[in-house]
């Protein structure tokens, strides 16, 4: 059994709102009888993309266990890579960051899908022709691939202007790969769909949820509802076995 921790959005402000949301799930998991195989967190891990931010980060995510993080639209390549130095590993510098990571019997392809200074997220031909060569590289064992924008709409007047918008050169790169999922977040709500015939899995947000069109409104009558329960996945592989995810929202 392999077992990953999918964390999204915390988007730590150096608030004690931000800090103490982020704690919760931490200290739920180091409460885990058996630890987890691996953290992932997929995007905004800063609010603002500050220095000091992922200073705050770099200590809020000294866990026990092999922690992954790749950027999400509030995040900004050069801090994010200084702050989180010993968290990322990613050649060159600046944007974009892709990283291939391999944790225990497990490969991530954690890909950069931001714009810089946008929210949408995009894969141009240089990201998709690096795809390509990675997922065609021989691995024995469960490959997922990260990233933040998911690739669909989520039939909201705002958030579908702020998706992944090269969703069929994606697909395309995806296809006939041996992918056991895809893995995102950005929407701040739990979601489990398909993409390239591939599960797909969104983690909800620890910061905040994003209330659909047809449901009640924020409280706060702002885009995002942040006094819904933080909130995360966890992805549970057995080979010879469909993937399992559970949602957790710990009090």
């Amino acid at each position: 059994m392999y077992v990953i921790a999918h964390l999204s959005d915390p988007h730590l402000d150096g608030s004690d709102e931000a800090r103490s949301r982020l704690r919760r799930i931490t200290s739920y998991l180091q409460q885990f009888r058996r630890p987890v195989d691996v953290v992932l967190v997929t995007g905004d891990l800063a609010d603002h993309g500050l220095p000091e931010e992922y200073a705050e980060l770099a200590e809020e995510l000294k866990l026990d266990v092999p922690v992954l993080v790749l950027p999400g639209n509030h995040d900004v390549s050069t801090p994010f890579r200084d702050g989180l130095a010993s968290f990322v590993d990613a050649s060159g510098a600046g944007h974009p960051i892709h990283q291939v990571r391999q944790v225990g019997k497990a490969r991530f392809v954690l890909l950069d899908t931001t714009v810089p200074g946008e929210n949408h997220g995009l894969l141009p031909e240089e990201s998709l022709a690096w795809l390509d060569g990675v997922l065609r590289e021989p691995f024995d064992g469960p490959l997922f691939v990260a990233f933040h924008q998911p690739p669909f709409n989520l039939h909201h007047p705002t958030m579908d202007q702020w998706m992944l918008r090269t969703r069929e050169p994606f697909a395309a790169v995806l296809q006939d790969k041996p992918v056991t999922a895809l893995l995102a977040g950005h929407v701040h709500n739990a979601i489990t769909a398909t993409f390239a015939g591939i599960p797909l899995c969104v983690a909800p947000g620890i910061r905040s949820s994003v209330p659909l069109p047809f449901e009640p409104e924020s409280p706060t009558g702002s885009l995002v509802d942040p006094t819904t329960e933080p909130g995360f996945a966890l992805h549970i592989h057995v080979p010879g076995e469909p993937l399992q995810t559970v949602y957790r929202y710990p009090r």
